[in-house]
């Protein structure tokens, strides 16, 4: 990145939750962000907002299950390239594994894992022209520490994204580029909410006495992680998984 140069930053997800919270941290820092999502009315809404507050985003729809999209949206605004890429898009789906289809199964690995692979791939031409930059993939505790019952797709995805971080990390090391996974834990998201798909408010507010911290995590704080990793402070750091949980793992594991 050339000194005195806004950063570009690209977030996939980045409408709800974690995703909003990171597009807001990354704006806040003096980015301007681009809010990658299918859920047009909310990317706009908060997109509108940033604006309001004086900060620079601006919204594009964009499918990480379709190639012609990603690439399509990435061309869009990418301007000469980002200098950040978030690899936050992601879905949870419940299903016993002997329930579990082909079609659920590729569904989900589709969006975690093979469409942060197009995402990354579509922005690494500008990457390197931008003359290097900051790739954050969005893991789990379910993929780099425990197994979730019912959702072996999901975790089996999340732990596809520690490996692809770190092949690109060894590979694209030599352009400049770090490559990191951040893995929440607990947060209180509209998905960790779902009672079909995830926890639901009940369970989740029960196994806070599991965590050292004795609470929930916030969107914001695993946000604070991925401005860390997307940020000069951590231009020494690459390939890693970065757990954001409480210390859940540390206190279970």
């Amino acid at each position: 990145m050339v000194e005195g140069r806004r950063r570009r930053v690209l977030v996939t997800g980045g409408s709800l939750g974690i995703g909003a919270a990171c597009v807001r941290s990354l704006a806040q820092a003096g980015d301007h962000v681009v809010v990658a999502d299918v859920l047009d009315a909310e990317g706009s809404e908060l997109v509108a907002a940033l604006v309001a507050e004086g900060l620079s985003a601006e919204y594009v729809h964009l499918d990480v299950e379709v190639l012609d999209d990603v690439v399509a949206g990435i061309a869009a605004t990418a301007d000469d390239g980002f200098d950040v890429v978030v690899a936050n898009a992601g879905i949870a789906r419940r299903r016993p594994f002997g329930d579990l289809t082909d079609a659920e199964w590729a569904h989900v690995l589709d969006v975690n894992l093979t469409g942060a692979m197009r995402v990354v791939r579509a922005a690494l031409p500008g990457l390197r022209a931008r003359g290097g930059g900051s790739v954050v993939a969005m893991s789990s505790v379910h993929g780099v520490a425990y197994g979730w019952a019912e959702h072996a797709h999901y975790s089996t995805s999340k732990a596809g994204l520690v490996g692809l971080v770190r092949a690109l990390a060894s590979e694209l090391g030599p352009d400049g580029i770090r490559v990191n996974a951040v893995a929440p834990g607990m947060i209180r998201t509209a998905q960790s909410l779902d009672e079909v798909n995830s926890a639901g408010a009940v369970a989740l507010d029960a196994a806070a006495s599991s965590v050292p911290l004795r609470r929930i995590g916030e969107p914001d704080e695993v946000a604070d992680v991925v401005l860390f990793l997307a940020s000069d402070a951590a231009r020494y750091v690459t390939g890693q998984a970065l757990v954001v949980d409480g210390g859940l793992t540390v206190h279970l594991g």
